[in-house]
């Protein structure tokens, strides 16, 4: 059996021995896009599909042709104890895993989302982190081009404004979620006050990620992505407690207690008006209606980083969030936008697969 060595040293032991003598053409060459390899994540279970000496080979539109001519059928069986061919799931059969093409071809099959224009704010806004995490992260290993170095560094984080209003959306589905886990409790509702719990730490993690400046990738590697955060030293053990422990509905609830630390550390990072973290009733906002559900005062936080934005069009913009937070629909959404019209429209657009 193969010794078990990570996805990426293998990526670019595997240029340097093997791929890069055969090209002999300016090129980037690098191992971006899906596969936990990317991220660093991968172990030996990895290795049973979709993993191996693999990379992408990036070049102008007039050597392609050639430099595949050149590679194909030049590649040694193994390398490192490993197959270089194995079942392709794109191709439907055997083949190696040299992606060898332009960057632009590259991005329109894999990351269609991104392109080599310059994004705009909408662009910025319906991304999913997931792709923006695709490009950036993995590693380069030569970038006679250019392009790619470029792009990625264009993508490395979200422009000052278009972060903050992203914050601003994350706090007020914070904000949406809060009183329900003292209401829950107040009806005896526990499975449902876990639920809420469970979705405010949810929420409360990728707020983290934010406060990073990192972005997050998918479900499976959500939580190992959150260990390397900074915030998982402090803000960590809170979260676990709340996840573990009987939900109370009161201020000294562990879910609540990091919604202060979340507060605390927003305020460090300089951005907008410092606004002290403190627990409060819940404010219903309608007939001066005032409940004892313990909240955090999220208004006034997220009416100070909306201040802190200088562009009109996105202060103004519903705080609905972001592509990846449109997928915490709440009444913000549903009732008060007519974007899900819009999502409907766009689906009628799709042809049925």
């Amino acid at each position: 059996m193969a010794e078990f060595v990570k996805g990426l040293e293998l990526a670019h032991s595997f240029y340097e021995d093997v791929v890069a003598p055969l090209i002999g053409r300016p090129h980037t060459a690098c191992l971006i896009g899906e596969g936990s390899e990317v991220l660093g994540y991968d172990t030996e279970r990895s290795t049973d599909h979709e993993w191996g000496p693999r990379l992408q080979v990036f070049l102008a539109e007039e050597d392609v042709a050639l430099v595949r001519d050149r590679i194909q059928g030049r590649l040694p069986l193994h390398y490192r104890d490993r197959p270089t061919s194995w079942y392709s799931l794109d191709a439907g059969k055997e083949t190696h895993h040299l992606e060898i093409g332009t960057l632009t071809d590259w991005l329109a099959r894999r990351i269609p989302t991104i392109t080599l224009e310059p994004p705009d704010l909408a662009t910025w806004l319906s991304v999913p982190q997931q792709h923006l995490l695709q490009l950036t992260a993995g590693r380069v290993f030569r970038d006679d081009l250019g392009e790619l170095t470029a792009l990625r560094t264009r993508y490395q984080w979200y422009p000052d404004d278009v972060w903050r209003w992203i914050m601003a959306a994350q706090w007020h589905l914070i904000a949406n979620q809060s009183p329900f886990l003292g209401r829950s409790v107040e009806l005896g509702d526990l499975r449902g006050a876990r639920l809420i719990t469970a979705r405010l730490c949810r929420l409360i993690m990728e707020l983290a990620f934010l406060q990073e400046r990192r972005y997050r990738p998918y479900d499976k590697w959500f939580s190992r992505a959150f260990d390397d955060l900074d915030a998982a030293g402090d803000l960590g053990p809170l979260i676990d407690r709340a996840l573990t422990e009987p939900p109370t509905g009161r201020a000294d609830d562990s879910v609540l207690r990091a919604m202060i630390l979340a507060g605390s550390r927003h305020n460090e990072l300089g951005l907008s008006e410092p606004v002290p973290p403190k627990i409060g009733p819940f404010e219903v906002g309608i007939n001066a209606a005032v409940r004892p559900y313990p909240v955090l005062n999220s208004a006034a936080l997220i009416d100070a980083i909306v201040d802190s934005i200088t562009d009109p069009a996105l202060r103004d913009l519903p705080r609905v969030g972001t592509i990846d937070q449109l997928t915490h629909a709440d009444d913000l959404l549903i009732n008060f936008t007519e974007w899900p019209a819009r999502l409907a429209r766009t689906f009628r657009t799709q042809p049925l697969i």
